[in-house]
């Protein structure tokens, strides 16, 4: 599945869970659950491999922020969040974390100190639920998954996670992520 094909089930998981008013993930495995097993591997392959590419300190500290912390587990989930916002915002966010002082739902969620805003964990098993859905096997996936890897020749390259900084430095991420910073930390002393 290129990349264009997999944020095209993204955004069409979108619009239609707009549309029925149904969790995005729930939308997501029913769209995977009517494609064969392999579609549901290459989607889990790309869905690991822009997940991945979030893996910086950068984005860290953007989800750091906004979630008033941000565990090793919550930042899978934050990095799955930033998959369900689609394409445009994904990338937004890869090019330049605090682009996300932007984003409709981080004003409200830090005003109100809803830490889950943009974590969204239920996205990461998307694949796994659609493939169980399709083949009505609780482990299928995961034995699929296991063969799959081994025989995907695409080698992925150690992550370059940037910079490691202190998030606990509150003028550190106001340096580094100015406008998030003054929406979560508010103004500097």
């Amino acid at each position: 599945m290129d990349i264009d094909r997999f944020w095209q089930f993204i955004e069409t998981a979108r619009s239609s869970a707009a549309t029925v008013g149904k969790p995005l993930d729930e939308v997501l495995v029913s769209l995977l659950a009517d494609r064969s097993p392999q579609e549901i591997l290459e989607y889990a392959a790309r869905f690991d491999e822009v997940h991945d590419d979030l893996y910086r300190w950068d984005v860290w500290a953007a989800a750091y922020l906004i979630g008033g912390g941000c565990s090793d587990d919550s930042f899978i989930d934050f990095r799955a969040g930033m998959i369900a916002l689609g394409r445009e915002w994904y990338e937004r966010t890869a090019d330049e974390p605090d682009s996300l002082a932007d984003h409709p739902a981080v004003v409200p969620a830090t005003q109100a100190h809803r830490d889950e805003a943009l974590f969204y964990e239920d996205m990461n098993y998307v694949a796994s639920h659609a493939f169980e859905r399709l083949t009505n096997a609780p482990d299928a996936f995961y034995e699929a998954w296991a063969g799959y890897q081994t025989a995907d020749e695409h080698v992925r390259a150690e992550a370059d996670l940037g910079e490691d900084f202190d998030f606990d430095d509150a003028e550190e991420m106001r340096r580094r992520l100015p406008r998030l910073a003054r929406l979560c930390l508010g103004p500097s002393a």
